[in-house]
């Protein structure tokens, strides 16, 4: 069974595995006081050309979305996100159990808009009691998006301007963060998140490493005493040299940028023999994640070779399914999926 279900399906890319294996018997302080962990630290930095912002390493996106989230918002507080956010659809209620309402709004091929920002602000703070409603705070985005679609540094601008103007904060949900800055319809670059945003997250799990999210803090208002919460949401890793290693290999001679365009690059040449056999798109994606409308008998007749995630149903004959290339997908592989269609 070849898999394009997911990116997070294979284990590591080599380097990191073989650096592992080399500094298996190396002593190390923990919880992120070792010396791999300061050289990734300086090295996303460095990335960035930013030294005044924090970084952590954190061991998985759900736990690094409830982590920021929690640290952030009193109870009475909310995180605006679309109905198709991770936050809201894949993380089994995790900000509900801390205490924090997530508030939806409905997404536009993935993305939020300021109107959609600005009326949920509107609405709370011009209710007769608005200190009956919960009070929105936090504006939660991914990026790239759910769907695979782009936001454009104009974009965001406007988001972070609209959060700013009304007080509240931007977080952004960077698990596929190097599919995203290597597609062609952005024109975001990793520098640019430093003004972008008050907070967000370099994706490793599904973007070569084993496991592992590097958060950034830009907004010093939300610096303070942050590791108390990894150490309380149960993010900390005692070996935090496991991700020091595995970050500081991403970001050594660009890696973590060249693995991701490869599998954009992959995920494309699908997109495209997709488009030339006759398939429909759902969403137009220029990312890793493809998403076809496929007939359902075809579709049956693939999944004897293929697995796919079912995104949703279409109409009675017909299926949307998602496409995932990895940092570890084949050209092999790619081209026999192509053949099949």
């Amino acid at each position: 069974m070849i898999r394009f279900d997911s990116d997070y399906l294979e284990g590591a890319y080599p380097k990191i595995l073989k650096k592992l294996v080399e500094t298996n018997y190396d002593q190390e302080a923990g919880y992120g006081k070792d010396e791999y962990t300061k050289s990734a630290t300086y090295k996303i930095r460095k990335a960035l050309n930013n030294d005044n912002v924090d970084v952590h390493f954190l061991v998985g996106g759900t736990q690094t979305n409830m982590t920021v989230i929690s640290s952030i918002l009193r109870s009475y507080q909310g995180v605006i996100c679309t109905d198709t956010g991770h936050i809201n659809v894949h993380e089994t209620g995790a900000i509900e159990s801390f205490g924090n309402k997530v508030i939806t709004v409905k997404n536009e091929e993935g993305k939020i808009n300021i109107k959609q920002i600005q009326e949920l602000v509107d609405l709370q703070r011009n209710y007769d009691l608005p200190e009956h409603l919960v009070m929105p705070k936090l504006v939660f985005i991914s990026l790239p998006t759910e769907c695979g679609t782009n936001y454009t540094k104009e974009e965001l601008k406007e988001i972070y301007d609209v959060c700013r103007k009304n007080n509240l904060y931007l977080y952004i949900d960077g698990a596929r963060l190097g599919y995203g800055l290597v597609a062609k319809d952005t024109d975001i670059k990793l520098q640019d998140l430093t003004e972008l945003c008050d907070i967000f997250y370099i994706g490793g799990t599904k973007c070569g490493a084993l496991f592992g999210e590097a958060v950034v803090i830009v907004n010093d208002e939300l610096k303070k005493d942050f590791r108390y919460y990894i150490k309380q949401r149960g993010a900390m890793l005692a070996k935090g040299r496991i991700l020091g290693i595995q970050f500081d290999t991403l970001f050594d001679n660009n890696l973590y940028f060249k693995i991701c365009k490869q599998a954009v690059d992959l995920a494309l040449r699908i997109k495209e023999a997709a488009i030339e056999k006759g398939y429909k798109l759902f969403f137009n994606s220029f990312t890793n994640q493809q998403f076809i409308i496929m007939p359902n008998i075809k579709l049956k007749e693939l999944e004897k070779e293929f697995a796919f995630f079912k995104w949703q149903k279409y109409d009675e004959e017909n299926t949307v399914i998602r496409i995932c290339t990895s940092w570890a997908t084949t050209e092999e592989n790619v081209n026999k999926l192509i053949e099949k269609l």
